[in-house]
């Protein structure tokens, strides 16, 4: 009866109302979006100030300001944005599926998946951006299907699922490496840049189709998730609930996979930020569960912050994933002593 009563007062167990504390999380991120999506316009080898950017996104000012904000540095900047908000997302449906903030798709191996599957595109079909995206899907869903068929056996254990997830991983690293090393020069150097996670390719003709395919996937985002809550009670609760255990964990990760291999065709494989960006979200907004919304605007914000970083603070222009690992690594070292620790 207590159990009953608790539900009854906390709400339906198909979703969390935001509370005020997560309402000010949400803004204030917003806030820092804003903050560094004008620094991000304004930063550059043709320095503009904040008064002229605003002027061309108002269309007061016109010429080659216009064209340097609207044509060179808007679309990295939504990239950044949209890839983090779809990187962010993507790691919560895995943790809440696993309970585990462990889980996520660069750690389990499915963004090694749509690399690989990228590769493939690149090498046999050409590179165009439809068969990148395409392999990159393609290859992440083959390694979503393999990974779960070898972690399932009398249920889907969270820790079975990341362990597995981690040998599949590696074993798709060291098969990129080995068609890397298989390919010609110019495609290898072009690959493996890539493959260290850059947004430095994100330039319009391939970033409006991929947040394009983003926006529908974030549309879609609040059907399929309704049943997060309640598996994130566990199975027991999820099936008494009327939860089809088997078909909503076949969409949701069907649907962070296709969040992943969006990002992945254009940008590559960027580490840490499904890690690190829904735990993040979580501890700011003392949820119960992992908010779904604070998580992508936290991504978002990660992702534009470390671009941010890689271009204008590091005297040597490096790709956004090198500062991502750097900042990931160390929060991945502090979230396993402290799992030690409990």
């Amino acid at each position: 009866m207590s159990t009953t009563r608790e539900r009854e007062t906390a709400g339906p167990v198909t979703g969390h109302r935001p509370t005020r504390r997560t309402l000010l999380v949400c803004a204030a991120v917003v806030l820092a979006i804003v903050v560094a999506a004008i620094a991000g316009l304004a930063l550059g080898d043709y320095p503009l100030t904040t008064d002229e950017v605003i002027g061309v996104l108002t269309g007061r000012v016109d010429g080659l300001a216009r064209t340097v904000v609207l044509d060179w540095r808007l679309p990295r900047v939504l990239a950044a944005i949209g890839f983090g908000a779809a990187l962010g997302v993507s790691g919560a449906i895995f943790q809440t599926l696993t309970r585990n903030p462990l889980a996520s798709p660069d750690i389990i191996g499915l963004a090694n998946g749509s690399f690989t599957g990228m590769l493939v595109a690149l090498l046999l079909l050409g590179g165009s951006w439809p068969a990148l995206m395409a392999g990159s899907l393609i290859g992440g869903l083959a390694a979503a299907v393999a990974i779960f068929l070898l972690a399932l056996r009398q249920g889907l254990s969270g820790f079975r699922f990341i362990v597995v997830g981690i040998g599949v991983s590696a074993m798709l690293a060291a098969f990129n490496s080995w068609l890397l090393l298989r390919a010609d020069l110019d495609v290898a150097l072009f690959a493996a840049a890539w493959g260290a996670g850059t947004l430095n390719t994100a330039t319009a003709t391939v970033v409006w189709p991929a947040l394009a395919c983003l926006v529908v996937l974030f549309a879609v985002l609040p059907f399929a998730a309704r049943p997060l809550r309640q598996l994130e009670l566990g199975d027991d609760v999820a099936a008494a609930t009327g939860v089809r255990l088997t078909r909503e964990r076949a969409i949701l990760i069907g649907l962070a996979v296709a969040l992943v291999s969006a990002v992945t065709a254009v940008a590559g494989p960027i580490a840490f930020i499904a890690l690190a960006a829904p735990q993040i979200a979580r501890r700011l907004t003392r949820s119960p569960g992992i908010p779904l919304v604070a998580t992508g605007l936290v991504g978002g914000v990660l992702l534009l912050a470390s671009d941010l970083v890689a271009q204008h603070l590091i005297p040597l222009t490096v790709p956004v994933g090198v500062v991502t690992v750097v900042v990931g690594g160390l929060y991945l070292t502090q979230l396993l002593l402290r799992e030690r620790r409990r």
